[in-house]
């Protein structure tokens, strides 16, 4: 019996271990879902399906508030031709998508992220507000509180240009996964404000090279965007980033097995 005991606490620290420390290598992350290949449009529920059955580690979308304070899952902050933080959702909804589908809203988006999905990380991304400062923490409050409601806290992760957006999250919730994407901070200076990524453009990383080491020994998690070259993305690889952000999944999981 107590060796049996003895057995289980040693599978428990192995766990710990394994899940404490930056073990994912080189991990596929679709820019706006899987989109590009199969002509889909960009940030559409077709997209993240695609990319959940592609087995991708993370889908990246983005979120924007309407006039109306809905969230939508929009890149721009205007979509057909109207600016979407003066728009009532019930207008923009007017507007299909290029394959019919409606704009989404985020909590159709993570329902959608929570079927059938059991490796795919939903990566958040909130865009700042162009009202204002508070509009945009404003957001980030809101949408922490639709993925909590919907029980979906495990398979998201937030990320942001708005640093004060992710102090914001991070006031509300001390456990969930966020990253910056600006790039005008060192992994050292992330970690300070118990932010637990960087998510820079890879052209950050080649200016900063020592950002790479400092971010491993601090265990601070390195994502890049947004990688399409065969290039780019071999220096990448080889680098043992922890995520790579792509609009070329399908390409970038090619690359990823002649470089194994």
């Amino acid at each position: 019996m107590n060796t049996i005991k003895i057995f289980r606490v040693f599978l428990i620290l192995i766990l710990f271990v394994f899940t404490s420390c930056n073990v994912t290598k080189n991990g596929i992350v679709a820019h706006r879902g899987a989109w590009k290949k199969n002509n889909l449009p960009e940030n559409s529920i077709a997209a993240l399906r695609h990319a959940i059955d592609l087995k991708a580690v993370g889908a990246e979308f983005d979120v924007v508030m309407t006039a109306d304070d809905s969230l939508v899952i929009n890149h721009d902050p205007h979509y057909n031709k109207l600016i979407v933080e003066e728009t009532k959702y019930a207008d923009l909804i007017k507007f299909k998508l290029s394959n019919g589908e409606k704009l989404p809203t985020l909590r159709e988006y993570i329902l959608e992220g929570l079927k059938n999905n059991k490796h795919t990380t939903l990566v958040c991304e909130i865009k700042p507000s162009g009202v204002s400062k508070e509009r945009g923490k404003k957001i980030a409050l809101k949408a922490v509180e639709i993925v909590k409601s919907l029980k979906a806290e495990k398979i998201t992760t937030y990320i942001s240009f708005d640093y004060d957006i992710l102090k914001q999250i991070r006031e509300v919730d001390s456990k969930t996964t966020l990253q910056y994407l600006e790039g005008n901070k060192s992994p050292k200076e992330v970690k300070k404000d118990k932010i637990t990524g960087v998510d820079y453009h890879y052209s950050v990383f080649k200016k900063h090279p020592d950002w790479i080491k400092e971010a491993k020994d601090n265990k601070i998690t390195l994502n890049v965007w947004t990688v399409n070259d065969i290039n780019d993305m071999d220096w990448i690889i080889e680098n043992n980033f922890n995520y790579i952000t792509t609009n070329e999944p399908e390409l970038l999981s090619e690359r990823i097995k002649i470089k194994k």
